[in-house]
C-alpha cells in the first residue's frame, strides 16, 4: 500500500483517504471590517442587566447603624448574612433578619438560610433589620456607639512614679537640660529693646531683608508672654493684615503684616525699594 492511501492519514496531496468518516472542515470566516465591528457587536453581543437591589441596613444594638447595601436577588440568605457580618460584626448563628418595606412595615423573616434573597422579593428602598441574639455580642453594651461605656485603664500616682520611663520624668529631664523649656516667659520679655522703635519707624526684618514700617509697639493678649513688634511690610510678604487671632493690633493690606520679637526687627535708614531698580548697568 502507498502511504497516501494508507487509512484516516493524509496523502502527499494533502486529502484524508480511507474508509473513515471525517467532518468536512470549512476556513474561518474574514475578520469583519472596522467598520461591520459594531453591527456584530450589536447583534450578537448583549449585556447582562443589573438586577441586583439597594436595601438599607439596621442594627438592634447599634442605633446610629445606618447603611446602604446591593444585594443580588440569586445571592442565599446565608451570603446575606455573611456579607452582613463583615459590616457590622455580628457573627452568622446569631443573626436574624427582618425583611420590611418602604413604609416600614414588616414584610417578614429571612428565616430560611437556603432560600435565594429573591425568594422575599425584596425592592428597592426596602430595609434589611439584623436582630442580633448574642447577649454576649461584640455589639452589645452600647460602648461601639458611646465611648463613655469603655472602661478606661487607670494607674495609681505611685505605681506611675515607680515607671522607670514616663512623660513626666522625660518633661523633667528636658528641663534639666534646657532650663528655658520649663519657664514660662517673663510678661517683660524683650521691654529692653523695645526703647528704639516708635511707631512710623522704617525697619528691616532680619533675617530675609524684608523693609517696611513699624506700626505697633508693645504685649499682646493672642500672643506669648513678652514685647512684640508689629510691621507693616512694603511689598505683599507678610502673614495677615494686622489681625492675629481675632484680635487688630494695627491697620495694613491683607499679607502685609508680620509681628516679630523685637531681636528680628531693626530700625534706621531703611527706604523702600525701588522695584524697577536695577543693580548693574
Amino acid at each position: 500500500m502507498r502511504a497516501s492511501e494508507r487509512a484516516g492519514k493524509p496523502g502527499r496531496t494533502g486529502s484524508v483517504q480511507g474508509n473513515c468518516n471525517f467532518a468536512s472542515y470549512s476556513a474561518p470566516a474574514p475578520l469583519a471590517s472596522p467598520a461591520n465591528t459594531p453591527l456584530l457587536m450589536g447583534s450578537h453581543l448583549q449585556i447582562a442587566a443589573d438586577n441586583s437591589v439597594l436595601l438599607r441596613v439596621t442594627h438592634s444594638n447599634l442605633k446610629s447603624f445606618s447603611a446602604d447595601v446591593r444585594f443580588h436577588p440569586e445571592s442565599s440568605v446565608a451570603a446575606v448574612k455573611e456579607k452582613l457580618w463583615r459590616k457590622c460584626g455580628t457573627s452568622v448563628d446569631s443573626m436574624v433578619l427582618e425583611l420590611y418595606d418602604d413604609s416600614g412595615a414588616k414584610v417578614c423573616d429571612l428565616g430560611d438560610d437556603s432560600k435565594p434573597l429573591g425568594f422575599f422579593s425584596p425592592h428597592d428602598g426596602y430595609r434589611i433589620h439584623i436582630v442580633d441574639l448574642d447577649p454576649s455580642s461584640v455589639t452589645s453594651g452600647g460602648w461601639l456607639e458611646d465611648t463613655s461605656l469603655v472602661e478606661k485603664y487607670t494607674i495609681s500616682e505611685d505605681a506611675y512614679n515607680k515607671r522607670d520611663s514616663n512623660f513626666r520624668k522625660f518633661k523633667e529631664k528636658l528641663v534639666s537640660v534646657n532650663p528655658a523649656q520649663g519657664n514660662k516667659l517673663p510678661d517683660n520679655h524683650m521691654e529692653e529693646l523695645c526703647t528704639n522703635f516708635k511707631i512710623g519707624d522704617r525697619c528691616e526684618i532680619q533675617p530675609g531683608e524684608k523693609r517696611g514700617v513699624v506700626k505697633f509697639v508693645g504685649k499682646g493678649e493672642t500672643l506669648a508672654p513678652g514685647f512684640w513688634v508689629g510691621v507693616e511690610l512694603d511689598e505683599p510678604l507678610g502673614k495677615h493684615d494686622g489681625t492675629v487671632k481675632g484680635k487688630r493690633y494695627f491697620e495694613c493690606p491683607p499679607q502685609h503684616g508680620l509681628l516679630l520679637r523685637p531681636d528680628k526687627v531693626k530700625v534706621g535708614d531703611y527706604p523702600e525699594r525701588d522695584p524697577f531698580e536695577e543693580d548693574e548697568i
